[in-house]
């Protein structure tokens, strides 16, 4: 019964957007609030339930989505995405320029969180393709499958990190497996998949490109583009890696953890960008302030959007959803390693934030581990892959790829549920493989 309201609540969404024509954010309330009663809510609990997940998740992500979209528009409207983009061609050339855009995706991606990664990395894939002319998702498509794998496969994200502790997993071994079985991953479901996409036609957002191309004299040098675009991420490396080398209590790694977190580190460098990709350069503080916050007012769309999502998301789990799946699936005589794939796969359906499909599968499997069946490393990654297969509309990122790309949910049902589907894949199958010789 479980499954089949859920089954009735992702239709019924489906329905209200794309042949009613409703609002979707009133859509995800409405479905909410209809799966919320079906799972045996009353009307207070439900109410309370959507409440506590547009809180969970925006209490962390309205913070990065402003700062993100400040400090996108800072880089590109000075002209800084430009200059770091003409480097970038200069050295790979326009024929490699979805390798170059590939590795960046996967260095940034390895020490941000996801939603922090694209808010930076989106100015540069908006301004690489109008600079090039070519497709937006042949660009776009590289950087972020390279951002998805290092945050469903890899520690320090939040998912991979606590299913890595949880099953007393190496941590080094689990980096190191992870990043063997990403490489062909990203490579299939990002260069590879983008080239049978030429259908999809996707447009940037104008908010996060420069409106004409801008002359040698007029953008930032190089070195200020390159530390005033990537500060967030030099803060939150430079954080992650102290703290593994200094013991906890440690002043220094105190310090260093407070300016490393993903809002302070955006903070920090949102101001120093006003400085010197504005400031600096001759622009006046009201007009920039001006800037900044029409940079925020673009976004509330998509705010709204994440929000709707995350309603939906609380009450599957507040109802049970995925203790019950987990249950039904865990009695299966399947190999470890595929079961702990597809009950991540089925969660990650069901409820669509990949951290909650991992975690959760992670505390269902978690007797199969400790039992020696397995080894735990390889289960990490397993079910990290089974945790980013078939996003789709109750998946915030699902959103934010459309309105940023600015696809109807046809075409991003065509490629980013497309690409998620196929980095599931492509790990549930490096797994097995590595699994033949560790």
């Amino acid at each position: 019964m479980p499954i089949l309201i859920v089954v009735f609540g992702i239709f019924l969404l489906l329905f209200l957007i794309m042949v009613a024509k409703f609002n979707s954010f009133i859509s995800f309330i409405i479905v909410s609030l209809a799966v919320a009663l079906a799972e045996g809510m009353t009307i207070d609990k439900a109410v309370i339930s959507i409440e506590n997940g547009i809180g969970n998740t925006m209490g962390f992500i309205v913070l990065i989505l402003c700062l993100g979209a400040m400090l996108g528009k800072l880089v590109s409207e000075s002209g800084a995405a430009q200059r770091i983009t003409s480097k970038l061609i200069q050295a790979f050339g326009v024929r490699h320029i979805q390798m170059a855009l590939m590795l960046t995706g996967f260095i940034v991606g390895i020490s941000l969180f996801y939603d922090v990664a694209f808010f930076i990395m989106i100015p540069l894939i908006f301004t690489v393709a109008v600079s090039t002319g070519l497709p937006l998702l042949y660009v776009g498509l590289p950087m972020l499958a390279a951002l998805s794998v290092s945050h469903g496969y890899l520690p320090p994200h939040p998912a991979p990190s606590a299913i890595t502790a949880m099953f007393h997993a190496d941590f080094g071994r689990t980096l190191v497996y992870g990043i063997i079985v990403a490489i062909p991953a990203i490579i299939i479901s990002g260069p590879v998949l983008s080239r049978t996409l030429n259908r999809v036609k996707a447009k940037p957002l104008q908010e996060f490109i420069s409106q004409k191309p801008l002359t040698e004299e007029e953008m930032p040098g190089f070195w200020t583009s390159f530390f005033s675009a990537l500060l967030p991420v030099i803060l939150i490396t430079i954080s992650t890696v102290v703290g593994f080398l200094l013991p906890e209590g440690n002043e220094v790694r105190k310090v260093v953890g407070y300016i490393g977190n993903p809002v302070i580190a955006l903070l920090i460098s949102v101001l120093l960008a006003t400085y010197t990709l504005a400031l600096a350069r001759g622009r006046k503080i009201t007009d920039i302030m001006n800037s900044l916050t029409h940079s925020v007012t673009s976004i509330t769309v998509i705010m709204l959007l994440i929000a709707g999502a995350g309603a939906f998301k609380q009450v599957l789990i507040d109802g049970g959803v995925s203790k019950y799946i987990g249950e039904i699936m865990s009695q299966s005589s399947l190999s470890p390693l595929f079961l702990g794939w597809l009950i991540a796969t089925v969660l990650r359906f069901c409820v669509g934030s990949a951290t909650v499909a991992g975690i959760t599968t992670a505390g269902i499997v978690l007797p199969v581990v400790t039992g020696g069946a397995v080894k735990p490393e390889l289960m990490v990654l397993a079910i990290g892959s089974g945790s980013l297969m078939l996003g789709h509309v109750n998946d915030g990122g699902f959103w934010l790829f459309k309105e940023y790309f600015n696809l109807s949910i046809k075409d991003t049902l065509r490629s980013w549920t497309i690409m998620e589907t196929s980095i599931g894949i492509c790990g549930l199958i490096g797994v097995m493989v590595l699994s033949l010789f560790v």
